[in-house]
């Protein structure tokens, strides 16, 4: 199965976290890399790290913001993408945090996409994708689709992100 979680809603990793407990706990083998996140001690970082160890993987450089930062995040990319290569055997299951966000940025190819789709279906394994902007060619080939849309969020009243809540 292919199974997307989209949208400009929070929840998309939160989504992609309880689909990797649920997979775990029923004795899936799984591995699970955030893109573009760093490792800022958010509360699924913690917790992934805990029950995966050396199958979860932080990749990423934060928030691409600014062009000139372009190459150290390609840089980022590829790295996860190597680190998902050398995992992605042992895996029944396989979990991109945020993969949608470094496509939207032109961080990674359509292509590169669509290897891990043609591996997954080769190998009959579950792929998990999350993250802002699903594009439609992924939404045709994707067996599953949630949007998770915002419809109030307190950040928008000034609020800031809270432990536990946010991050």
């Amino acid at each position: 199965m292919i199974i997307v979680y989209t949208g400009n809603g929070k929840g998309k990793t939160s989504a992609t976290v309880g689909q990797a407990l649920r997979a775990y706990g029923n004795g899936i083998p799984i591995c699970f890399v955030q893109f573009m996140k760093s490792d800022v001690g958010a509360g699924e970082q913690i917790a992934l790290k805990n029950f995966l160890q050396d199958n979860f993987y932080i990749g990423g450089c934060g928030f691409f913001r600014n062009e000139t930062e372009r190459e150290k995040h390609r840089q980022a990319v590829l790295t996860a993408l190597k680190w998902l290569d050398e995992k992605k055997e042992q895996a029944a299951m396989l979990f991109c945090d945020e993969i949608l966000y470094a496509y939207h940025a032109k961080l990674i190819t359509q292509e590169e996409i669509e290897s891990l789709i043609s591996y997954c279906h080769e190998t009959q394994k579950h792929l998990v994708l999350s993250g802002r902007y699903a594009p439609d060619w992924l939404i045709e080939q994707a067996d599953i689709v949630s949007e998770i849309g915002e419809i109030k969020h307190a950040c928008n009243n000034g609020v800031k992100a809270q432990r536990g809540i946010e991050f």
